[in-house]
């Protein structure tokens, strides 16, 4: 469905965000995008969905295709009409109007029967915002608001939904609901997930397969249940040493050291 291949971003023409990255993301599955703060995670998912030059950057080398078509020179309106849409980090909701505004935002480029119909699929699909839907967002918790987020990028109605740090800030039991809120997207509303996740355990428990990243390159990939045993992956992203047994960072200062990924 996805396919990135050799990608390249270079930013102010200077600065490498991402070197050689090439990922796959089919049809109905849930892949995350794992790393440290720094890695290029972010970057892909901007490269994906057209918005680099926010930020005065530019693919400089490799392609996107989406169903087998280029994108990586579509601009991003062009690429939501495509069906991927992305759920930035941070939310930015429009924080002074009510969730059923918000939602409604979310499907602006829709007639007036399908926006109304997508509205209601929505809080189908995520009932916990229909008890909101006259509230303010910004007033909302955190928790709510993601779900807000999550549900505008829904009135889109994508075929591909980019999830950035959709965990962020939250409580691990409202993390939880959210998660698993992305798992029904999955389940019942047949949608495919492309998900940047600081908490290694959690999206790799949610995901059906996993990249990880460091210093702008993917230096391991696999399904999902085999990174959770790596014991690389345990070591280094799930604090664990080879016992099961939570380590700190002083203790594996040795990863600078062993790269065995890049080897």
């Amino acid at each position: 469905m996805l396919s990135i291949t050799n990608l390249r971003v270079m930013y102010d023409g200077v600065v490498e965000g991402v070197r050689d990255v090439s990922l796959s993301v089919e049809r109905q599955r849930i892949v995350a995008l794992l790393g440290a703060n720094g890695a290029g995670k972010s970057t892909v998912l901007k490269a994906v969905s057209g918005i680099l030059y926010t930020e005065d950057g530019a693919i400089t080398d490799g392609s996107i295709q989406f169903d087998d078509q280029p994108i990586d020179r579509l601009g991003p309106q062009a690429i939501v009409r495509a069906g991927l849409v992305q759920v930035p980090e941070g939310r930015r909701l429009f924080d002074t109007l009510t969730v059923n505004e918000n939602l409604l935002a979310g499907g602006a480029a829709l007639r007036r029967d399908a926006l109304r119909q997508t509205l209601d699929q929505v809080f189908d699909l995520l009932p916990e915002l229909a008890d909101h839907r006259g509230r303010v967002a910004g007033l909302l918790s955190g928790g709510q608001q993601q779900m807000v987020a999550i549900g505008r990028a829904l009135m889109a109605k994508p075929r591909l939904l980019m999830l950035d740090e959709p965990s962020l800030g939250l409580a691990p039991q409202v993390s939880d609901k959210i998660l698993g809120a992305v798992r029904r997207l999955r389940d019942e509303a047949g949608l495919t997930v492309l998900l940047v996740e600081q908490n290694a355990r959690a999206a790799l428990e949610l995901a059906d397969y996993g990249y990880i990243m460091d210093r702008g390159r993917v230096v391991l990939d696999g399904e999902s249940t085999a990174l959770l045993r790596n014991d690389d992956v345990r070591e280094f992203y799930l604090g664990l040493g080879a016992q099961g047994q939570r380590r700190s960072m002083r203790d594996v200062k040795h990863y600078r050291r062993r790269k065995r990924w890049l080897a």
